[in-house]
């Protein structure tokens, strides 16, 4: 999909980039920043900003290199969005301040929760995109020894499959959420 985003030869790829990141984004500004009011505007700064600069993104050599990017696109759209408006008090001020300084410190607790939170929402609505691609039995096999770690042979056996089988479902749907979430996760 990003792939197919920074080649700009899919729609869909995009449109299916802003369903993953507006809400990411907007939870983060929200939780973290304590931001409402201004979290649709920095969320519509960030994407200008990525369908601007994407064909310039390079994903390689580093693991991770688009979640970082989508970081820092968001920490400086929400920088100058603070700088440009100044409503807040000065005692939000400070609390802004040590806010980004954290979130663009790779190294910061608080970045390593963004990098965890990313991750974990990113794969959760990759597997949403690509569950109509499996059967209801790969689908429920690979979500019960795969994501619940129940044991293969009682998934197996409940399902009526042979344990290869099972083994075949985590293959085949983890084979897709690779395909789709190269260079995102």
């Amino acid at each position: 999909m990003l792939d197919r985003v920074r080649e700009r030869r899919d729609d869909a790829a995009w449109g299916t980039l802003v369903e993953i990141y507006t809400p990411l984004i907007r939870g983060w500004l929200r939780r973290h920043a304590q931001l409402d009011d201004d979290a649709d505007d920095i969320i519509q700064d960030v994407l200008a900003v990525v369908v601007r600069r994407i064909p310039e993104f390079q994903r390689e050599p580093r693991v991770g290199a688009f979640r970082a990017w989508m970081r820092m696109i968001t920490i400086n759209c929400f920088r100058d969005a603070w700088k440009a408006r100044r409503r807040v008090q000065p005692a939000a001020d400070s609390r802004i301040a040590e806010f980004l300084q954290q979130l663009a410190d790779p190294m910061s607790g608080l970045s390593h929760i963004w990098d965890q939170e990313h991750d974990r929402f990113v794969t959760q609505q990759l597997l949403n995109l690509i569950r109509g691609e499996f059967s209801e039995k790969t689908w429920s096999a690979f979500e019960r020894f795969a994501l619940a770690d129940e044991p293969a042979e009682s998934v197996a056996a409940e399902l009526g499959m042979t344990v290869n089988a099972v083994f075949i479902a985590k293959s085949r749907v983890l084979s897709a959420l690779r395909r789709e979430g190269a260079g995102l996760l």
